[in-house]
Protein backbone atom coordinates (compact mmCIF):
# COMPACT_ATOMS: atom_id res chain seq x y z
CA UNK A 1 0.00 0.00 0.00
CA UNK A 2 2.82 2.11 0.70
CA UNK A 3 4.71 1.58 -2.10
CA UNK A 4 1.53 2.22 -4.84
CA UNK A 5 1.13 5.68 -2.43
CA UNK A 6 4.58 6.56 -3.21
CA UNK A 7 4.23 5.72 -7.06
CA UNK A 8 1.01 7.58 -7.07
CA UNK A 9 2.91 10.92 -5.55
CA UNK A 10 5.60 10.28 -8.37
CA UNK A 11 2.60 10.74 -11.21
CA UNK A 12 0.79 13.65 -9.50
CA UNK A 13 3.22 15.76 -8.43
CA UNK A 14 4.95 16.60 -11.77
CA UNK A 15 1.65 17.27 -13.13
CA UNK A 16 0.38 19.43 -10.53
CA UNK A 17 4.06 21.82 -11.33
CA UNK A 18 2.80 21.64 -14.50
CA UNK A 19 -0.30 22.97 -13.79
CA UNK A 20 0.74 25.61 -10.73
CA UNK A 21 3.25 26.93 -13.64
CA UNK A 22 6.39 25.92 -12.30
CA UNK A 23 8.40 27.34 -14.74
CA UNK A 24 6.04 26.10 -17.71
CA UNK A 25 4.11 28.60 -18.57
CA UNK A 26 4.76 32.51 -19.90
CA UNK A 27 4.37 34.89 -18.51
CA UNK A 28 4.03 33.48 -15.34
CA UNK A 29 3.38 36.28 -12.65
CA UNK A 30 1.39 36.88 -9.54
CA UNK A 31 -1.48 38.57 -9.01
CA UNK A 32 -3.93 39.50 -5.94
CA UNK A 33 -7.41 40.22 -6.25
CA UNK A 34 -8.24 43.13 -3.43
CA UNK A 35 -12.82 42.54 -2.73
CA UNK A 36 -12.94 45.79 -1.47
CA UNK A 37 -12.28 47.30 -4.72
CA UNK A 38 -15.59 47.33 -6.17
CA UNK A 39 -14.70 49.70 -8.77
CA UNK A 40 -12.41 47.46 -10.09
CA UNK A 41 -14.87 44.38 -10.83
CA UNK A 42 -16.90 46.93 -12.29
CA UNK A 43 -14.83 47.49 -15.06
CA UNK A 44 -13.84 43.84 -15.09
CA UNK A 45 -17.41 43.62 -15.85
CA UNK A 46 -17.77 46.17 -18.97
CA UNK A 47 -14.70 44.18 -20.21
CA UNK A 48 -16.33 40.76 -19.99
CA UNK A 49 -19.90 42.27 -21.68
CA UNK A 50 -18.18 43.48 -24.11
CA UNK A 51 -15.19 40.98 -25.14
CA UNK A 52 -16.03 37.69 -23.66
CA UNK A 53 -20.23 37.85 -23.25
CA UNK A 54 -21.06 37.31 -27.27
CA UNK A 55 -19.35 33.89 -27.05
CA UNK A 56 -18.97 32.73 -23.26
CA UNK A 57 -21.92 32.36 -21.07
CA UNK A 58 -22.16 32.93 -17.11
CA UNK A 59 -25.32 31.28 -17.05
CA UNK A 60 -25.13 31.04 -13.17
CA UNK A 61 -25.21 34.46 -12.76
CA UNK A 62 -27.79 37.16 -13.28
CA UNK A 63 -27.45 40.87 -14.46
CA UNK A 64 -29.18 42.53 -11.48
CA UNK A 65 -27.57 40.85 -9.02
CA UNK A 66 -24.60 41.21 -10.25
CA UNK A 67 -25.27 45.09 -10.61
CA UNK A 68 -26.64 44.17 -6.46
CA UNK A 69 -23.18 43.32 -5.70
CA UNK A 70 -21.52 45.77 -7.42
CA UNK A 71 -23.23 48.89 -6.99
CA UNK A 72 -24.67 49.16 -10.78
CA UNK A 73 -27.87 50.43 -10.97
CA UNK A 74 -30.48 48.06 -13.19
CA UNK A 75 -30.50 51.08 -15.33
CA UNK A 76 -26.83 51.46 -16.36
CA UNK A 77 -26.46 47.55 -16.42
CA UNK A 78 -29.73 47.48 -19.06
CA UNK A 79 -28.13 50.46 -20.65
CA UNK A 80 -24.61 49.94 -20.96
CA UNK A 81 -23.45 46.02 -20.11
CA UNK A 82 -26.55 44.10 -21.60
CA UNK A 83 -26.41 43.62 -25.63
CA UNK A 84 -28.35 40.64 -26.00
CA UNK A 85 -32.14 40.12 -27.60
CA UNK A 86 -34.17 37.53 -26.56
CA UNK A 87 -35.84 35.14 -28.90
CA UNK A 88 -38.49 37.61 -29.61
CA UNK A 89 -36.09 40.05 -30.34
CA UNK A 90 -36.51 42.02 -27.59
CA UNK A 91 -33.92 43.19 -25.24
CA UNK A 92 -32.73 40.72 -22.80
CA UNK A 93 -34.37 41.82 -19.02
CA UNK A 94 -32.19 43.00 -16.35
CA UNK A 95 -32.87 39.88 -14.72
CA UNK A 96 -32.08 36.97 -16.54
CA UNK A 97 -29.53 35.00 -16.48
CA UNK A 98 -26.23 35.87 -18.36
CA UNK A 99 -26.50 33.60 -21.29
CA UNK A 100 -25.32 34.22 -25.15
CA UNK A 101 -27.68 34.29 -28.08
CA UNK A 102 -25.33 31.70 -30.03
CA UNK A 103 -26.35 28.63 -30.26
CA UNK A 104 -23.94 25.82 -29.72
CA UNK A 105 -24.41 24.06 -33.09
CA UNK A 106 -23.19 27.09 -34.19
CA UNK A 107 -20.40 27.56 -31.98
CA UNK A 108 -19.19 24.04 -33.07
CA UNK A 109 -19.00 25.12 -36.28
CA UNK A 110 -17.37 28.28 -35.72
CA UNK A 111 -14.57 27.19 -33.74
CA UNK A 112 -14.98 23.62 -33.59
CA UNK A 113 -16.40 23.04 -29.96
CA UNK A 114 -18.54 25.84 -28.23
CA UNK A 115 -16.74 27.37 -26.06
CA UNK A 116 -17.48 27.33 -22.26
CA UNK A 117 -19.40 28.97 -19.54
CA UNK A 118 -17.36 30.95 -17.28
CA UNK A 119 -19.27 31.46 -14.07
CA UNK A 120 -16.87 28.87 -12.74
CA UNK A 121 -13.77 29.40 -14.49
CA UNK A 122 -12.09 31.38 -11.68
CA UNK A 123 -11.94 28.38 -9.57
CA UNK A 124 -10.93 26.04 -11.73
CA UNK A 125 -8.55 27.87 -13.61
CA UNK A 126 -7.59 29.95 -10.60
CA UNK A 127 -6.61 34.20 -11.05
CA UNK A 128 -3.09 33.32 -11.16
CA UNK A 129 -3.73 31.56 -14.29
CA UNK A 130 -5.99 33.54 -15.81
CA UNK A 131 -4.27 36.63 -15.86
CA UNK A 132 -1.40 34.96 -17.45
CA UNK A 133 -3.14 33.76 -19.77
CA UNK A 134 -4.82 36.50 -20.82
CA UNK A 135 -1.20 38.39 -21.38
CA UNK A 136 -0.14 35.55 -22.91
CA UNK A 137 -1.28 35.58 -26.53
CA UNK A 138 0.87 36.12 -29.44
CA UNK A 139 1.28 35.73 -33.48
CA UNK A 140 1.47 32.26 -34.89
CA UNK A 141 0.65 31.78 -38.50
CA UNK A 142 0.57 27.53 -37.65
CA UNK A 143 -2.86 28.07 -35.83
CA UNK A 144 -6.53 28.64 -37.43
CA UNK A 145 -6.85 31.50 -35.62
CA UNK A 146 -3.28 32.70 -36.17
CA UNK A 147 -2.24 32.73 -32.51
CA UNK A 148 -1.02 30.95 -29.76
CA UNK A 149 -0.93 31.46 -26.10
CA UNK A 150 2.41 30.88 -23.56
CA UNK A 151 0.11 29.81 -20.97
CA UNK A 152 -2.10 26.97 -22.87
CA UNK A 153 -0.71 26.33 -25.97
CA UNK A 154 -2.02 25.38 -28.96
CA UNK A 155 -5.12 27.25 -28.00
CA UNK A 156 -8.49 27.52 -30.28
CA UNK A 157 -9.74 30.58 -28.78
CA UNK A 158 -8.48 34.02 -30.80
CA UNK A 159 -6.92 36.93 -28.93
CA UNK A 160 -10.67 39.01 -28.81
CA UNK A 161 -8.36 41.77 -26.65
CA UNK A 162 -5.70 42.18 -29.43
CA UNK A 163 -7.18 45.83 -30.30
CA UNK A 164 -6.27 46.64 -26.61
CA UNK A 165 -3.09 44.92 -26.29
CA UNK A 166 -2.12 44.91 -29.49
CA UNK A 167 -0.10 42.16 -31.42
CA UNK A 168 3.20 40.61 -30.38
CA UNK A 169 5.68 37.57 -30.93
CA UNK A 170 7.01 34.91 -28.91
CA UNK A 171 10.71 35.19 -28.27
CA UNK A 172 11.88 31.88 -27.62
CA UNK A 173 14.84 29.56 -27.10
CA UNK A 174 16.12 26.22 -26.21
CA UNK A 175 16.85 25.36 -22.52
CA UNK A 176 17.43 21.89 -21.10
CA UNK A 177 14.54 19.53 -19.86
CA UNK A 178 16.59 18.02 -17.16
CA UNK A 179 16.68 14.78 -18.80
CA UNK A 180 19.35 14.97 -21.17
CA UNK A 181 17.60 16.75 -23.99
CA UNK A 182 16.00 20.45 -24.73
CA UNK A 183 13.14 22.05 -25.47
CA UNK A 184 12.20 25.48 -26.36
CA UNK A 185 9.95 27.56 -24.13
CA UNK A 186 8.71 31.15 -24.44
CA UNK A 187 11.47 33.65 -22.79
CA UNK A 188 9.81 37.02 -24.13
CA UNK A 189 7.38 38.67 -26.07
CA UNK A 190 8.15 41.71 -28.64
CA UNK A 191 5.46 44.03 -29.56
CA UNK A 192 4.45 44.38 -33.49
CA UNK A 193 1.23 46.40 -33.32
CA UNK A 194 0.56 48.65 -30.57
CA UNK A 195 -3.27 48.41 -29.42
CA UNK A 196 -5.19 51.33 -27.65
CA UNK A 197 -3.24 50.88 -24.21
CA UNK A 198 -0.17 50.75 -23.07
CA UNK A 199 1.42 47.47 -21.91
CA UNK A 200 0.86 48.85 -18.26
CA UNK A 201 -3.10 49.68 -19.16
CA UNK A 202 -3.52 46.29 -20.72
CA UNK A 203 -2.46 44.45 -17.66
CA UNK A 204 -4.45 46.56 -15.16
CA UNK A 205 -7.66 45.86 -17.13
CA UNK A 206 -6.81 41.86 -17.43
CA UNK A 207 -6.81 42.14 -13.55
CA UNK A 208 -10.05 43.87 -13.62
CA UNK A 209 -11.18 41.21 -15.83
CA UNK A 210 -10.19 38.59 -13.92
CA UNK A 211 -11.27 40.22 -10.66
CA UNK A 212 -14.98 39.85 -11.70
CA UNK A 213 -14.25 36.50 -12.77
CA UNK A 214 -13.03 35.48 -9.36
CA UNK A 215 -16.44 37.41 -8.14
CA UNK A 216 -18.70 35.82 -10.33
CA UNK A 217 -17.44 32.39 -9.21
CA UNK A 218 -18.07 32.77 -5.65
CA UNK A 219 -20.12 35.91 -5.38
CA UNK A 220 -20.36 34.77 -1.36
CA UNK A 221 -17.08 34.77 -0.75
CA UNK A 222 -17.07 38.15 1.09
CA UNK A 223 -19.86 36.86 3.32
CA UNK A 224 -18.46 33.32 4.03
CA UNK A 225 -14.85 35.06 5.14
CA UNK A 226 -16.72 37.19 7.21
CA UNK A 227 -19.13 34.35 8.57
CA UNK A 228 -16.46 32.07 9.16
CA UNK A 229 -13.87 35.04 11.26
CA UNK A 230 -17.50 35.61 13.34
CA UNK A 231 -17.76 32.10 13.90
CA UNK A 232 -13.72 31.45 14.87
CA UNK A 233 -13.81 34.39 17.88
CA UNK A 234 -17.18 33.13 18.95
CA UNK A 235 -15.72 29.27 19.17
CA UNK A 236 -12.79 30.86 20.80
CA UNK A 237 -14.46 32.90 23.65
CA UNK A 238 -16.81 29.73 24.04
CA UNK A 239 -13.46 27.77 24.76
CA UNK A 240 -12.25 29.84 27.30
CA UNK A 241 -16.11 29.88 29.43
CA UNK A 242 -15.80 25.68 28.90
CA UNK A 243 -12.76 26.09 30.91
CA UNK A 244 -13.68 28.09 33.61
CA UNK A 245 -16.74 25.74 33.75
CA UNK A 246 -14.81 22.94 34.03
CA UNK A 247 -12.30 24.42 36.47
CA UNK A 248 -15.44 25.09 38.57
CA UNK A 249 -17.25 21.76 37.91
CA UNK A 250 -14.29 19.55 38.88
CA UNK A 251 -12.46 22.53 41.96
CA UNK A 252 -13.77 19.97 44.93
CA UNK A 253 -12.55 16.98 42.95
CA UNK A 254 -9.31 17.22 43.92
Amino acid sequence: MKKSLILLAGVLFPVMGWASGGGAMYPNDDISIDWSDKAAMQRGAALFSNYCLSCHSAGYSRYNRVGKDLGISDELMSENLIFTTDKYGEKTKVGSLMKVNMTGEYAEQAFGTAPPDLSLIARSRGTHWLYNYLRGFYLDDTRPMGVNNGVFPAVGMPHVLAELEGLKTAKKEMQDDGHGGQHEVIVGFEQVTQGSMTAEEYDQAVKDLVAFLDYLAEPYKETRQNVGTGVLIFLFFFLILAYLLKKEYWKDVH
